[in-house]
């Protein structure tokens, strides 16, 4: 009687490529702000390989001190040294559009903000949302909240950091690089720690975690409207609903 051999591990999601994305801006105003710094990691987990292509953006308006005092890009260095966002821009859209053509998944941890405002700046430059319902997203804020929920404290991506265990130094932090980086490495421990979501199909995933994201706006909407009956708390993911 023959011996049988035990077969391989099948590969989930997290341990296949992924990428990850993220921006620095001149604020939080998805229609009017402007990326000033952004990053794009390609990561090969089973490999433990991985690359960036960062772009340094004159983003074309003042840098607000707030801003400034964040990610510590001035405007006078964003003149000096970036490049044009009208180059730069669609720079950024094509190589979010070859990640989706490699049916490769996104890292970006709160989807909306920086994807928002990327396609807010394709469309400012001609160049259109070109990743529009083909790119699959993996947002660790959304994660975490669905597996977390009632977990007092920071979302904050240095925060949920800290709370599981991944490394991002407070100095390094709200620099695009690191920050895409360290939720790359976030979306892999969840997927560790939660062996049901490391299962899940990646287009199953990216549809579950715009239904978690209505149902976490949904519920905080009503905490607020117990103060304010007019409050209004979007839930589209992974870009934001119309203004």
């Amino acid at each position: 009687m023959g011996t049988s051999r035990p077969g391989k591990v099948p590969m989930t999601w997290h341990t296949r490529p992924m990428a990850a994305f993220d921006t620095e801006s001149t604020g939080l105003d998805l229609a009017n702000d402007r990326i000033v710094t952004a990053a794009l990691w390609r990561i090969d987990p089973a490999a433990r390989t991985k690359e960036v292509t960062t772009w340094l953006i004159d983003p074309g308006i003042d840098i607000p001190q707030e801003a400034t005092d964040i990610h510590h890009i001035t405007t006078e260095h964003a003149r000096e040294h970036g490049r044009p966002a009208a180059e730069a821009v669609p720079e950024i859209g094509a190589a979010l559009e070859k990640a989706a053509a490699d049916g490769v998944p996104v890292v970006v941890y709160n989807a909306p903000y920086d994807l928002g405002l990327l396609s807010a700046e394709l469309r400012r430059h001609d160049a259109g949302a070109r990743f529009d319902g083909t790119l699959r997203v993996l947002d660790p804020l959304v994660i975490d909240k669905r597996f977390d929920t009632f977990r007092r404290g920071s979302r904050k991506l240095v925060d949920v950091c800290a709370h599981h265990g991944v490394r991002l130094d407070a100095e390094q932090a709200h620099g695009a690089a690191a920050d895409a980086l360290a939720a790359a490495r976030l979306a892999w421990k969840l997927a560790a720690a939660h062996p049901e979501l490391a299962a899940m199909d990646i287009d199953d995933l990216h549809a579950a975690q715009a239904v978690w994201k209505a149902e976490q706006a949904a519920s905080f909407q009503d905490y607020l409207r117990r103060r304010d009956p007019e409050a209004v708390v979007d839930g589209s993911w992974p870009l934001p609903g119309p203004a």
